[in-house]
């Protein structure tokens, strides 16, 4: 299993723990945030394909802020898988 950081930008979420082990995210955690949500998409995402996930995440918006944390956790995917 390895694990990312991803600092987020655009967003209230400081920062994004997560994990990728055989091509699915676990363990999927943000700093700040609103809480609720976050600590729903962690829960959601244990065990779901990364790529997959990316692809569903990408372009999400919140607001008129032209990105949201589930956006900013998809470039965070795409950046761990790059570097696979």
């Amino acid at each position: 299993m390895r694990d990312y950081t991803y600092q987020p930008t655009g967003v209230c979420a400081r920062k994004i723990d997560f994990s990728i082990e055989d091509g699915k995210l676990h363990n999927v955690r943000f700093t700040g945030g609103c809480p609720g949500n976050t600590a729903a998409i962690g829960k959601l995402l244990e065990g779901a394909d990364a790529k997959a996930t990316m692809d569903l995440l990408r372009g999400n918006q919140c607001g008129a802020r032209g990105t949201s944390c589930a956006d900013q956790l998809s470039r965070g995917i795409e950046q761990a898988l790059s570097s696979l």
